[in-house]
């Protein structure tokens, strides 16, 4: 079962770390980030960049969260598991099943690429596709997308990368 752990904004990467470092199998499955793709030109070429896709999150996959818990009290900046007062919530499956459509096993959401027609736009390839009604701003110059999606038992903003290649 997928848990989300709730960390400081900008140490998402160090907290992955010291939590994979810390904790082993076969209490902890796996310890990540759900990043995206982002293209961005500078020093006269193209990069493709990935960032985060929740900041302020880490995901846990456990059987065991509790024994998970208990060692992630020995680390230096844990904040908290998200859930209710007394029982630690998994991720939904309907959320867990977003991410592995968004993000695949390595759990990279890479770049759609959509035009726009009459005002509406129409997403050609990538995760995005078949998800227009989600997305609620497009930025063509930076070259993202802002949704909105359910997750962490809410709605949330989430950006991605969408490459808007027409505008009819």
């Amino acid at each position: 079962m997928w848990y989300v752990m709730q960390v400081f904004t900008g140490e998402e990467e160090r907290m992955m770390r010291r939590v994979s470092e810390r904790i082993e199998q076969p209490l902890l499955d796996e310890c990540f980030l759900p990043r995206y793709e982002e293209r961005k030109r500078f020093k006269g070429q193209w990069h493709t960049l990935r960032k985060i896709l929740f900041p302020g999150y880490v995901f846990i996959s456990t059987e065991d969260i509790y024994g998970v818990i208990s060692e992630l009290l020995k680390v230096e900046g844990f904040k908290r598991v998200l859930g209710d007062k007394d029982c630690m919530v998994p991720l939904t499956e309907a959320e867990t099943a977003f991410l592995m459509r968004f993000g695949g096993e390595d759990h990279v959401t890479e770049m759609s690429i959509g035009i726009i027609e009459n005002d509406k736009v129409k997403i050609m390839s990538g995760p995005l596709m078949g998800m227009e009604g989600c997305i609620t701003k497009i930025d063509r110059h930076r070259r993202t997308a802002k949704i909105k999606v359910e997750m962490f038992g809410m709605l949330t903003d989430a950006t991605v990368g969408l490459e808007v290649v027409q505008k009819i």
